[in-house]
């Protein structure tokens, strides 16, 4: 409450669904002042506990009470009556695509990032041979989808290791792959690993050149900074809304640009994904990319994914990219020097945002991760892919600069300790 106090205008009763209490919190009015007040009202939204301190928003991002008031009355609400809630998606499909600089029609919801993937991998006309470039960090969400088509379709996965020295060195990685049989390529708009920021609107254009699919695995940047997903040029845009958008669990979506949804073979398909007046006929997909969504869908959880875009809206999505930013520097700059901790993240500011990876010389990610979440309270995320044998820290709007000092602290401490 004292948060409430400080920062927030306090807690509004909306009245209660059959019992259900939904009183929505009141977002900070942001004073240039007083900053920190600011961020005590956004991390009052947050049913959050305080300890531990929560930094894996990259793996799981929480939800604010509004979200979840959001989805608890819609749910109720349709339950009163047995609906499905469908007429619910089209407003939200909206919210949802102009937050992301894309067309409605351009837009479908999915259960993550994992799925959209997925639908791209299967969709796309790929035959034995074809070859798909993407990096050697790619979370498995990222890197399973193209895998599977390896198995079943014979495709050819080549990977390139991401440069940590600048965009242009990972431009040129990806041009040295490319031959007469890639039909794709796939980076993450940030990687999972370190928090490497690839420059998507360069190799859209690089792609584009040479008649090659482009698409974005954008698990972790979705929410954490802008993204114009129009300005950018990608073929396609999967993203999750329980990262850094801070939706529901199970809630995400997939962009496909109109001019290419015809090249996306739905497969995954039954009620709302086309016509089919009677049986026996010719289904007709309708013609969105709404078409690769089907059956019942918890409305509810969409309302939720827009709510939490409404909200980082009026939170302001450059101060939301700024306020991560900033304690990620923080810590990076905290962390450099100390003997025996090698910071992971790269140097560049634009290959760089929210998160920050290091690693202890002496202690493995697992013991360096348990150290700190025990011994200082930190919940942080082990980081063993590709043998980097670290662990990586995000911050999100409910994240402070004294917790980025805790961090610092306790690494330091683990240096000595460890």
């Amino acid at each position: 409450m004292r948060r409430l106090g400080a920062g927030a205008a306090g807690l509004a009763a909306a009245g209660t669904v059959r019992g259900i209490a939904v009183a929505p919190l009141a977002p900070p009015v942001f004073d240039p002042a007083r900053p920190e007040l600011f961020w005590e009202g956004v991390r009052a939204l947050f049913p959050l506990f305080d300890d531990p301190v929560y930094l894996n928003t990259g793996g799981l991002g929480p939800a604010s009470q509004l979200v979840l008031n959001k989805v608890t009355a819609v749910s109720a609400r349709l339950q009163q009556h047995s609906e499905t809630g469908h007429d619910l998606l089209a407003p939200a499909r909206e919210t949802m695509a102009a937050f992301l600089g894309a067309r409605p029609d351009e837009l479908c919801f999915t259960r993550n990032t994992t799925e959209g993937n997925s639908i791209i991998a299967a969709g796309l006309a790929l035959a034995a041979g074809d070859e798909v470039i993407f990096e050697s960090h790619a979370h498995p969400g990222g890197s399973f989808p193209w895998l599977n088509q390896a198995r079943q379709r014979g495709v050819v996965v080549k990977l390139f290791e991401p440069d940590h020295a600048s965009a242009e060195g990972n431009l040129a990685r990806i041009r040295d792959l490319i031959s007469p049989r890639t039909k794709v390529i796939q980076v993450s708009h940030v990687t999972c690993t370190d928090g490497l920021v690839f420059p998507v609107a360069a190799i859209a254009e690089l792609a584009r050149a040479r008649g090659i699919w482009f698409h974005i695995d954008g698990a972790q940047s979705a929410g954490m900074f802008p993204v114009d997903l129009a300005a950018i040029g990608c073929d396609s845009y999967a993203f999750s809304g329980h990262k850094w958008l801070g939706g529901p669990h199970e809630t995400g979506g997939l962009f496909i640009r109109r001019d290419r949804l015809e090249a996306v073979a739905p497969t995954g398909i039954g009620a709302y994904s086309g016509e089919l007046p009677h049986l026996p006929g010719e289904i007709k997909y309708f013609g969105a990319a709404s078409r690769h969504e089907y059956g019942t869908r918890s409305a509810g959880l969409v309302a939720g994914l827009a709510e939490a875009v409404r909200l980082q809206e009026l939170l302001g999505r450059d101060r939301i990219a700024a306020h991560g930013r900033e304690l990620a520097v923080m810590v990076h700059d905290g962390l450099a020097g100390v003997d025996g901790i090698a910071v992971l993240t790269p140097q560049p500011a634009e290959l760089r945002a929210s998160m920050t990876t290091f690693r202890h010389a002496r202690a493995e990610a697992a013991k360096l991760f348990g150290y700190l979440w025990k011994e200082h309270g930190l919940r942080c995320r082990p980081v063993t892919e590709q043998g980097l044998n670290a662990v990586r820290v995000s911050f999100h709007v409910f994240n402070s600069r004294a917790e980025a000092a805790r961090v610092i602290a306790a690494v330091r401490a683990a240096a000595r300790d460890l």
